[in-house]
């Protein structure tokens, strides 16, 4: 088959590799959709992956085409998304269904092969059905939307909220849709990137700005002068961290999702922000895949059916797999526009 294979920092080549063989309680997916994950360009050209060789690429769907022994062979022809961490299901939190705390987990994508292929395997565990009007690409895009909601839940966010989002990628962009089908009265999107905003007011977000190009917590004020209700730092930055304990209002929420491109310091302002308001300050990391509280994979499907979340208007590229490794490159450039980058394999005949 054809993969992206990552074999060193910096060295990603499309090439012909072996089928992978699913095991016992595994299903071998045809990968039909495949997006690019910010964090997929840090861990191509930055800090690399578990182990090399490794395909990359954890944010998939696609069909079953075959399982391993002893495996229900009904699953056959199936659509499914595939929760990328594997929990080993043994440990204390893992008994809690809080799988994505696991002391000892595998991660497709990271620390095992990944979905920048033609085909990948997936625990049957990992798979979710995906319904008949929802497309291979919406369906590759359940584990981002399913992060953003889980990092909005994290918040105990409420009707009539003010909600201010730091980065309008593709996180703060769901972030923000989630946002108003919960009820927020205002969602306010941040970021340094022009273009970004742009594509974020034709996505119908009025209330955006540029803080390299004003005084953040001025504009703020002047729609909510008490400051946002709940403020989710989704960029990654060091002056967003600042910006988001500024920029709560007292007794307000603050998210902490952006994965941080250095050190992360609070000035001794921000910090008695912190203090004197009383802040409630949360982490998120990643979704729950489980059936308590609520499975937030079945959540975003169930949306995505519905067509209260729709995703389609996301995605600004499409390509496949011979073309991913220069536009990795294009992304960690910016040498163009880009939001949802969408690996897509189409024509591809089902193999015996």
């Amino acid at each position: 088959m054809k993969a992206c294979v990552l074999h060193a920092v910096g060295e990603l080549r499309c090439e012909e590799v072996p089928n992978p063989s699913p095991k016992t309680d595994e299903a071998l997916l045809a990968v039909r959709a495949c997006g690019v994950c910010g964090s997929d360009i840090p861990r191509v050209f930055g800090k690399g992956a578990y182990r090399f060789p490794t395909i990359p690429g954890h944010e998939f769907a696609g069909e079953v085409v075959d399982v391993g022994p002893d495996t229900d062979r009904g699953l056959i022809g199936k659509r499914v998304a595939v929760f990328p961490l594997i929990p080993c299901r043994k440990c204390p939190l893992c008994e809690i269904g809080a799988y994505a705390q696991c002391e000892d987990y595998d991660y497709l994508g990271s620390r095992s092969d990944g979905a920048f292929a033609e085909y990948v395997c997936a625990p049957i565990w990992n798979l979710i059905p995906v319904p008949e009007n929802v497309s291979f690409e919406e369906a590759a895009m359940v584990e981002p939307a399913a992060v953003s909601a889980h990092a909005l839940r994290q918040a105990g966010i409420d009707l009539g909220d003010v909600v201010l989002i730091f980065g309008a990628g593709p996180i703060g962009l769901m972030l923000g849709m989630w946002a108003g089908i919960w009820g927020a009265a205002k969602t306010l999107l941040l970021d340094i990137d022009e273009d970004r905003l742009g594509f974020a007011r034709g996505l119908g977000f009025e209330q955006v700005f540029n803080p390299s190009r004003g005084n953040a917590i001025d504009w703020l004020k002047g729609i909510a002068p008490h400051g946002a209700d709940l403020v989710v730092e989704a960029s990654g930055s060091l002056a967003a961290f600042e910006q988001c304990m500024l920029s709560a209002r007292p007794f307000g929420r603050v998210v902490l999702m952006g994965n941080p491109a250095g050190e992360m310091k609070l000035s001794q302002k921000a910090y008695w922000a912190i203090l004197r308001n009383e802040l409630k300050v949360r982490g998120t990391w990643n979704s729950i895949f489980s059936a308590l509280p609520d499975n937030e994979w079945e959540l975003a499907l169930d949306c995505m059916a519905s067509g209260r979340f729709d995703v389609k208007p996301l995605i600004t590229d499409r390509v496949v797999l011979e073309e991913l490794p220069e536009v990795l490159v294009m992304m960690r450039d910016r040498t163009a526009f880009h939001n949802k980058v969408m690996c897509v394999n189409r024509e591809r005949e089902v193999k015996d």
